[in-house]
């Protein structure tokens, strides 16, 4: 689907999206959906490479606070599909916030603590029960100053090795400039530009790599193959070539992908 005018209605979910779900889920879904529509166009596009139905983990850049939003309703309403994000614990402790994300079958991941772990085993549930679960291999919002995907850490990798389900890389721009990461203050910017756009890449090669042990170097191959394929669909919305350097934010610099 291209660009598509703020004046354009959008479908009805239950004729493009028929995968059970939460009722909650749903509910929202459709308030979401109301309120995007009011801030601006949304541009999807190929839809069709996210499969309508068994397991599948869908991995995509994160730019801001709002991408899960409208990443979420490209899913639900463009490709028929019921995300369960993996999300920091402190989301499902947050009132209101924290209820919805239970109510709708998120994932929690506590990042610093050995239960971290157990959200990667509740992922490969969900994805053993054919849901579609959603995961940003950066770990958190990226912080390249050029606002491309930045290296990757390793629990995307090891899930995506592990599962053996397709994994779909998903770019996705715009969230940022609604949303900006390091706004002061009121966290929105409305106005009248705003596109939402989102784009998913072909299904990423691992079958090499899973029947290989799982060493370091595997795990690092799977990462670099993952942020390579969604910094591909990046470059297709903001339509620029590929960076040949990537942002480290260990080091606080750009390094040369190939050295990843």
């Amino acid at each position: 689907m291209t660009e598509v005018s703020r004046r354009d209605p959008w479908p009805r979910l239950r004729d493009v999206n028929h995968e059970p779900t939460e009722t909650v889920y749903r509910r929202l879904a459709q308030f979401l959906g109301l309120v995007v529509r009011c801030l601006g166009r949304r541009d999807w596009r190929n839809t069709e490479n996210v499969p309508k139905e068994g397991g599948v983990l869908v991995v995509i850049n994160h730019t801001s606070d709002f991408d899960p939003v409208a990443v979420g309703l490209y899913l639900v309403y463009g490709a028929g599909r019921w995300a369960r994000y993996l999300g920091k614990v402190q989301i499902f402790t947050a009132p209101v916030l924290g209820w919805l994300a239970r109510s709708c079958g998120q994932i929690p991941v506590d990042r610093h603590s050995e239960r971290a772990k157990d959200s990667l085993a509740a992922a490969k549930a969900a994805l053993s029960a054919g849901k579609c679960v959603a995961i940003y291999p950066e770990g958190t919002k990226g912080s390249d100053p050029d606002g491309w995907p930045m290296a990757g850490k390793t629990g995307a990798a090891r899930l995506a090795i592990e599962a053996n389900v397709p994994v779909v890389p998903i770019g996705q721009w715009g969230s940022q400039d609604f949303m900006p990461s390091h706004k002061r203050g009121f966290p929105f910017v409305f106005g009248r530009g705003h596109v939402f756009r989102a784009i998913a890449g072909d299904p990423i090669e691992f079958e090499d790599l899973r029947s290989q042990p799982m060493t370091k170097e595997v795990i690092e191959e799977a990462t670099r193959r993952i942020i390579t394929a969604i910094t591909v669909q990046v470059a297709v919305l903001r339509n620029e070539p590929v960076p040949t350097r990537r942002w480290d934010p260990d080091l606080k610099a750009h390094v040369p992908v190939e050295d990843r």
